[in-house]
């Protein structure tokens, strides 16, 4: 008898596959424990519970349209300003304001400009193209003035 000619009494055990995940072994690449290392597992992801925290307007409601920052911010001019520097009889508008230094820029002179009643006038003056308030128009007609 010669060495090649050797058998073993019993043969070899065949390697019986468990069910963790293949081939790839053990833990079939997942790591060990916990929610990742299931099948059919999904973290939700962080900025998701975040952004469900915040408190949101729900539906279309009556308010859904408007909006104020649309709404143009009116440049806000008072009685005393316009009775330094304007002179009796004067015509003011938005532009003039803009030539006598009032107004700060020319964009300006083409927003809306409304006229407050802070101070006073003893000066007849005509406003054209301006909002104006209540008591600032009570006291230009009381000066003498008129606004257009």
């Amino acid at each position: 008898m010669a060495l090649h000619q050797l058998k073993r009494e019993n043969p070899n055990k065949k390697h019986v596959q468990v069910g963790r995940g293949g081939r790839r072994g053990k833990t079939s690449g997942r790591g060990m424990k916990g929610q990742n290392s299931r099948a059919g597992h999904r973290k939700r992801p962080e900025i998701r519970d975040i952004i469900k925290k915040i408190p949101k307007l729900r539906g279309h409601g009556k308010n859904r349209g408007k909006s104020n920052y649309l709404k143009p911010v009116p440049v806000v001019v008072n009685l005393a300003a316009l009775e330094q520097v304007f002179d009796n009889g004067a015509v003011i508008s938005p532009v003039s304001l803009f030539e006598k230094g009032i107004i700060n820029s020319a964009r300006n002179s083409t927003k809306v400009v409304k006229i407050l009643g802070m101070g006073t006038i003893t000066k007849a003056f005509t406003i054209e193209a301006c909002e104006i308030s209540a008591s600032a128009k009570s006291k230009i007609e009381a000066a003498g003035g008129k606004v257009a």
